[in-house]
């Protein structure tokens, strides 16, 4: 369920404040920005249910989603390898990106955001793992 807290307007103002690259969050429409609002929460609340998630980041996450989702990126997310425009330019994506329809979109959240959702809860979050390793 999407807090009504979450609005386009809040984001738009705390992205424009708070982050470097904010293209692709300002060129995208606003009902695209809500969709990217209410997944990034979703997205969130799934992950970190234990943990209160401040709107600052929903908005830190939504604005590292819509760079993943642009038309672009979004052409290695369906599982395209690369493309060419005519005399124009070649693209091509790393293997990691290239990953098919239906990705686990947490691997999208940045440090960022789990900075905010530490602060906000006074545990410290983040995306690196113990993890054994036998020599």
């Amino acid at each position: 369920m999407v807090r009504l807290a979450i609005s386009v307007a809040l984001a738009d103002f705390y992205i424009n404040a708070n982050c470097i690259d904010i293209d692709d969050w300002t060129d995208a429409d606003t009902a695209k920005k809500q969709r990217i609002l209410n997944v990034a929460e979703n997205t969130l609340t799934r992950a970190y249910s234990q943990y209160t998630i401040p709107d600052e980041a929903v908005y830190e996450f939504s604005n590292t989603l819509v760079v993943a989702f642009n038309d672009t990126n979004k052409l290695a997310q369906q599982g395209l390898t690369g493309f060419t425009v005519d005399k124009v330019g070649s693209f091509n994506f790393k293997d990691a990106f290239v990953n098919g329809v239906g990705a686990d979109l947490r691997k999208f959240i940045p440090q960022s955001a789990l900075d905010l959702i530490g602060d906000a809860n006074g545990v410290t979050l983040s995306k690196r793992a113990t993890k054994w390793v036998t020599m």
